[in-house]
C-alpha cells in the first residue's frame, strides 16, 4: 500500500494533484490512498504520525500559516525514509530547498510541465520502494544506513542492553529494540533463537545437530535453539 499525503491550500490545485496521483497510481496498477489537506493543521500531523506503509509527501512551500520547508525538517526529524515532494507557485524558493539537507525527492512548479514533471518523480518515488536495499534509522543523534545484503545476522546483547546488527565489515550496536530492526527488514529474516535474526541469503549450512549456524562468510555462530531449528530447512 502506498499512501499519498497532499497538503496544499489552494483548493484548485490540491484537486488537481489528487486526480494526477490518481491517474498515475492507477495506470501503474497500484494499490494506495490519498490523504488530502488545506494546511498543516492537526489532521495533517495525525497522519504524520500514523505507522502506515511507504508514505510519498507532496507539500506546499507556501500555506497561510506555515512553510512545508519547516514542516519537512518535523517529518524528517522521526521519518527518514518516506519521499518527500516539494510543491511550489515560485521557482525562486527552489534555492531555498536546495540549502536545507532534507532528503527530498523533488522540486516542483506547479506552472511547468506539472504533471510531467510529478509523473517522473513517483516514477522515482515507486523505484525507491522497490529496490530497498538499505536499512535507515537515527540512533542517539546518529544516522544509520546499512546495506541489507551486508547483514548477516541481528541479536540482543543481554548485558549491554543493546541490539547487535552483524556485517561482513563490523558489528553495530544500537539502542533500538531487536523487534524494531526486524519490523524495517523483509522476509529473508528468520528467527532462529529467542534472540537471533539470521539474513537467510547468507547461510550456506544449519547443523541441526550442532546447533550451529554457517555463513558464506565463514563466520559461525551458535544461536540455533530447540525451539526454532525443527522449522528451519
Amino acid at each position: 500500500m502506498i499512501n499519498v499525503i497532499i497538503c496544499d491550500d489552494n483548493e484548485k490545485d490540491r484537486n488537481n494533484f489528487k486526480r494526477m496521483v490518481k491517474a498515475f497510481m492507477d495506470k501503474n496498477r497500484k494499490e494506495y490512498s490519498i490523504y488530502a489537506f488545506n494546511d498543516f493543521n492537526k489532521s495533517f500531523y495525525e497522519k504524520v504520525d500514523t505507522k502506515m506503509p511507504f508514505k510519498i509527501y507532496l507539500l506546499d512551500i507556501e500555506t497561510p500559516t506555515k512553510s512545508g520547508i519547516d514542516v519537512a525538517r518535523e517529518i524528517r526529524r522521526k521519518d527518514i525514509d518516506s519521499v518527500i515532494i516539494f510543491l511550489t507557485a515560485h521557482e525562486e524558493l527552489g534555492n531555498v530547498v536546495l540549502k536545507d539537507d532534507l532528503m527530498f525527492l523533488s522540486f516542483i512548479n506547479k506552472f511547468d510541465n506539472c504533471e510531467k514533471r510529478l509523473n517522473k518523480s513517483l516514477e522515482k518515488a515507486l523505484d525507491l520502494l522497490n529496490k530497498k536495499n538499505t536499512i535507515r534509522f537515527m540512533d542517539r543523534n546518529v544516522l544509520y544506513t546499512i546495506n541489507i545484503n551486508d547483514i548477516l545476522y541481528i541479536t540482543k546483547d543481554s548485558f549491554e542492553r543493546k541490539t547487535v546488527i552483524k556485517t561482513d565489515y563490523t558489528e553495530f550496536k544500537v539502542n533500538l529494540s531487536l523487534t524494531k530492526i526486524i519490523d524495517m527488514l523483509d522476509d529473508r529474516f528468520i528467527q532462529t533463537h529467542r534472540a537471533c535474526y539470521i539474513n537467510s541469503d547468507r547461510k550456506v549450512k544449519i547443523d541441526k545437530a550442532e546447533k550451529t549456524i554457517l555463513f558464506d562468510n565463514g563466520e559461525e555462530i551458535d544461536l540455533l535453539s530447540d525451539k526454532y531449528r525443527r522449522v528451519l530447512n
